[in-house]
């Protein structure tokens, strides 16, 4: 699933994935892993990207996964 808010989210806040993943203490390579699909999303590391933001999982991750169980 590539997860579309969460790389808006990035680019509007000007991070990087090297960002990211120094944040989320994981490689650049996983995180860009994540942003794309090509690799789960755990609820733990949801969570954790949703702290960077100062948000809610939901408020990153629903409307993505909600799009895709519809189609």
């Amino acid at each position: 699933m590539n997860y579309t808010k969460l790389r808006e989210l990035r680019n509007e806040n000007g991070y990087t994935c090297k960002y990211m993943a120094k944040e989320l203490n994981i490689t650049a390579a996983y995180y860009c892993q994540i942003e794309t699909g090509s690799r789960n999303l755990s609820y733990n590391m949801a969570c954790k990207i949703a702290r960077v933001f100062n948000m809610k999982p939901d408020e990153i991750f629903y409307k993505d996964h909600m799009e895709k169980r519809l189609k």
